[in-house]
């Protein structure tokens, strides 16, 4: 016989000992309950008496368990648990207490009255027993347990799986939703009249259900050798003959609408008791319990608080990078962040998107291919085989644009309810030509007008006919140079801010003192509490802000103009909102126009020695107070490896230090290459 032993730890105010009645179990565990009251932790250790169990922890071995009791069990608790359970919960009599496996030595405490909705559920899952079981063998396995959670359908085939989910929800509850919420039309398959079964609060005009006056065969329920329905009679609806869709097998189905739409149906069918999810280890779908009572409360944007999150995830960033990020993203949804590969470009954006979004239908990183020559792999295609289809990208952009859209548009009937953020992230974003696949979104980035998609008339397609680029979508290309990829024309610059990533000896030694291991998923919807605060910020509206500069930006405009590189409304208008963003981020000073003219002024530069040579010492002499002596006290210096960036930033007399840190850079290649641009290798 296996008995919990005793209770060990704790650490309360006052020191009182909690006491827990030895009574036979068949698992042992460690959980860490903490009490509402902050100053009040208590730590339960329970142990296997046995040294033969096959649960004792051996080799590594560990073991997650469920444990539910209630006071007429053998399985009783007593002491300070108890008395919160009882006294301040109102336990009663077969309510259901669940400890539920999180990480390491922590576990979730649930409380689930008889009056829950969750009560019948979780009393079948238990199964009347005092506890279920689950061994894993790993460590990995064990923190990434989904014990927590029993599913009720597992599969890893999508159309398998949206059945089976289906029939299930429907035993349970019936035939009542289905009659409420479907509409009948017409339908013809082959020669076949039926009638279809749509839902369209959910997909439209998609016939999800197919009612027939005989029997059919699954080479009945065939088109172009296609099955469109299970051959499986479902007899529902008091329907004879009645077949379910096998419509649903779309590539990464798991980032699609149709997974969305047909998890909400599953959550509006089930009165919030189930909804489906997929889950990245196994690769599979699953049905579990709706057990998301938690709301995010909305609090205020903290630069420092993901700045923060972002070392205890093991990632070296400067602060001032960091806030440059986040304020270009308010100030316009195309950021481009060039600089060294392997430097943190994608890492930055891919952090940020992870911790200001509450899951991951809310961003993407797509990796761009040589081969992208026109706008099918972001957009997709009509398909020309079949006039009614249109075959959207496997890699889900067009579906999150869809998503974004969705919010955005909710935004626009209400605009007390503030988007969420969505972020599609293009990796190695030139290594096609930029202007060939992204020439839709660039146009429609300044006129408003949608992209048009398709021209079919066929209203159960969830795609739109045309799709405007919402204010919530926030698109990061990445950029490297070097022999396989493109550069950028001015107009793709003219409409991004660009952020250049360096690394300085300081990094460099932050880097290496640095035993902090890299762990992505410290940083999962950490910040998604401060989601509408951001959207707030970058759906702001803001006047030009241009006129404590205007001076500085004359004679940048004068000098650009020479080398036909001169600035147009639109980035005058950036360079004010660029600055007012910085400047609500922390950052004051001369700083705002120098991380304005680093990121909308300098990056259409780009020429021959001859060309730049002339202007560069100009646009130089404009970042300092004295410019009498740039040639000489700085260029020259700077080219012969006589003059450090240290001590650039040092310097008193250099007013806008990262701009003409970076003209000197600039200066530097156009001597001994021959030719610079803005982006480096």
């Amino acid at each position: 016989m296996i008995y919990i032993r005793n209770i060990f730890k704790q650490d309360m105010v006052g020191g009182k000992q909690v006491a827990f009645t030895k009574e036979p179990s068949n698992v042992f565990f460690k959980f860490n309950y903490n009490t509402p009251d902050p100053d009040r932790q208590i730590t339960f250790e329970f142990k296997v008496q046995d040294p033969n169990s096959p649960f004792i922890s051996k080799s590594g071995r560990k073991i997650a368990t469920r444990l539910y009791a209630n006071p007429e069990t053998e399985a009783r608790i007593d002491g300070e648990l108890k008395q919160f359970l009882r006294d301040e919960l109102n336990w009663g009599l077969n309510d259901i207490v669940v400890f539920k496996y999180k990480k390491d030595d922590l576990f979730e405490f649930d409380f689930i009255p008889k009056s829950s909705n969750s009560y019948n559920s979780y009393k079948e899952i238990l199964k009347n027993n005092n506890h279920e079981l689950i061994i894993n063998e790993t460590d990995s396995a064990i923190q990434n347990s989904t014990a927590e959670e029993k599913s009720f359908i597992d599969s890893k085939k999508i159309r398998e799986f949206v059945f089976s989910v289906f029939k299930f929800v429907h035993n349970e509850f019936g035939d009542e939703f289905l009659i409420e919420k479907s509409a009948i039309a017409k339908r013809k398959l082959s020669d076949i009249n039926y009638e279809a079964f749509i839902f369209p609060d959910y997909f439209k005009t998609q016939p999800i259900l197919g009612s027939f006056t005989d029997k059919q065969s699954e080479n009945s329920l065939k088109t172009s050798n296609t099955l469109r329905f299970f051959a499986e009679n479902l007899e529902i609806l008091d329907q004879k003959y009645i077949y379910f869709s096998t419509q649903w097998g779309f590539p990464e189905f798991q980032n699609s609408i149709s997974f969305i739409a047909f998890n909400q149906f599953i959550l509006d069918y089930s009165n919030k008791k189930y909804k489906i999810e997929y889950d990245d280890k196994s690769e599979s779908y699953k049905l579990v319990l709706n057990n998301e009572s938690k709301v995010i409360t909305p609090i205020d944007f903290n630069l420092e608080s993901f700045q923060a999150k972002t070392k205890e995830a093991g990632l070296i960033f400067a602060p001032q990078l960091i806030q440059r990020f986040i304020a270009s993203l308010c100030t316009k949804p195309f950021v481009i962040c060039s600089g060294l590969s392997g430097s943190g470009k994608t890492k930055l954006a891919q952090a940020f998107s992870q911790w200001i979004t509450s899951d991951k239908s809310q961003y993407l990183i797509i990796p761009v291919g040589a081969d992208w020559t026109n706008r099918e792999p972001l957009l997709g295609y009509p398909n020309a085989l079949d006039k009614e289809e249109y075959v959207s990208p496997e890699n889900g952009v067009l579906d999150l644009m869809i998503r974004a859209k969705n919010e955005y548009e909710i935004y626009l009937a209400d605009d007390s309810k503030i988007p969420k953020p969505y972020f599609l992230i293009l990796d190695e974003m030139n290594l096609s030509h930029v202007e060939r696949y992204f020439a839709d979104f660039l146009s429609t980035m300044e006129s408003g007008d949608k992209i048009p998609l398709h021209k079919i008339e066929n209203e159960s397609l969830i795609v739109p006919s045309a799709i405007k680029l919402p204010k919530n979508l926030f698109i990061v290309g990445t950029v490297n140079i070097d022999e396989t990829t493109y550069m950028f024309s001015p107009k793709v610059l003219d409409r991004a801010n660009t952020i250049e990533f360096r690394l300085t000896e300081k990094d460099l030694e932050d880097f290496i003192a640095s035993e902090i291991k890299l762990d992505m998923d410290i940083l999962t919807a950490q910040g998604a509490n401060m989601g509408q605060s951001f959207m707030s910020m970058a759906l702001l509206e803001t006047d030009k802000n241009l006129k404590t500069v205007e001076d500085d930006l004359k004679l940048f405009f004068s000098e650009l103009k020479k080398s036909g590189a001169e600035f147009g409304y639109r980035t005058a208008s950036e360079i004010g909102r660029l600055m007012y963003m910085l400047e609500e981020l922390g950052e004051a000073g001369e700083n705002l126009l120098d991380l304005a003219i680093m990121q909308k002024l300098l990056p259409k530069l780009h020429g021959s020695r001859n060309k730049l040579t002339k202007v560069l010492p100009v646009l130089g002499g404009f970042c300092l107070t004295d410019k009498s002596n740039i040639k000489e006290e700085y260029l020259d210096k700077y080219l012969s490896n006589n003059l450090s960036e240290a001590e650039l930033k040092s310097d008193i007399n250099v007013k806008y230090k990262i701009s003409f840190e970076k003209i000197c850079r600039m200066y530097k290649n156009a001597v001994e290459n021959g030719f610079a641009s803005y982006a480096e290798a």
